[in-house]
């Protein structure tokens, strides 16, 4: 490898242009309200709360944050009308919580989100949830016009993660970097990290304040933990290396 393309390849990975941060857990505090939803689904499925099968659903949930939830419910529920019914049951429940006031921004993360859109980075906003949820949350924090960019699975296939697809579609949509190592992803699981592991980000990073640990975290491949995603602008302004 010469010289020159070496160079090119260090300054790809630390210039970052594109910053693809997740909502619920990383920029958006929900308190919890997956699990809440997730008994309105089963309930609609007929699944007795405070049973076995209850539990390990419920397992199977919390290990899984971050995964498109369509995704999740085909596993639990098998066939695509019950995943679609326990879909739209959990959608309306989250909906229905949000719309009570029980999602608020993560401290500090839209002051980080500004600060690095202050810098002349793109940042993108994405979620496992389906858009009309989405909108919801974006919506309930007055977030509607913080970022160019929203996406969820459907954006991006109907493929949501540890899939790389929207992760990459920022990449393509906004032409904020002009390649991959330009890009940092930043999320609270280590599904957020496979996926920007798999995309081939420069940066991939998980944060403390949401589903999954430092162990979930350095498995999945990422490149820094940190505390918040309160942390990330100053993590970029020393080199993010």
């Amino acid at each position: 490898m010469t010289e020159s393309l070496t160079a090119s390849l260090a300054g790809a990975a630390g210039d970052i242009r594109l910053v693809v941060l997740d909502m619920a857990g990383t920029t958006v505090a929900d308190g919890g309200l997956v699990e809440r939803a997730f008994a309105a689904a089963a309930a609609e499925l007929g699944v007795e709360p405070g049973s076995a099968d209850h539990a390990q659903k419920l397992r199977y949930v919390r290990a899984t944050m971050g995964e498109s939830k369509i995704s999740v419910f085909r596993h639990l529920f098998g066939d695509e009308t019950r995943a679609q019914r326990a879909n739209t049951a959990f959608e309306k429940a989250y909906g229905d919580l949000v719309a009570d006031g029980l999602v608020a921004p993560v401290p500090g993360a839209r002051e980080a989100i500004e600060e690095l859109a202050g810098s002349g980075r793109t940042v993108v906003l994405t979620t496992g949830f389906a858009r009309v949820t989405q909108d919801a949350v974006l919506a309930a924090l007055g977030w509607r016009d913080l970022v160019p960019l929203t996406l969820c699975p459907a954006d991006a296939g109907g493929r949501g993660r540890p899939f790389p697809d929207m992760v990459l579609a920022a990449f393509v949509a906004t032409k904020a970097a002009q390649d991959v190592r330009q890009v940092a992803v930043v999320g609270d699981t280590s599904y957020d990290v496979l996926s920007g592991v798999r995309a081939g980000a420069g940066l991939v990073a998980g944060v403390r304040t949401g589903a999954h640990d430092d162990d979930a975290f350095h498995a999945a491949g990422a490149t820094h933990v940190l505390d918040s995603v309160a942390a990330l602008p100053a993590l970029l302004r020393t080199g993010a290396r």
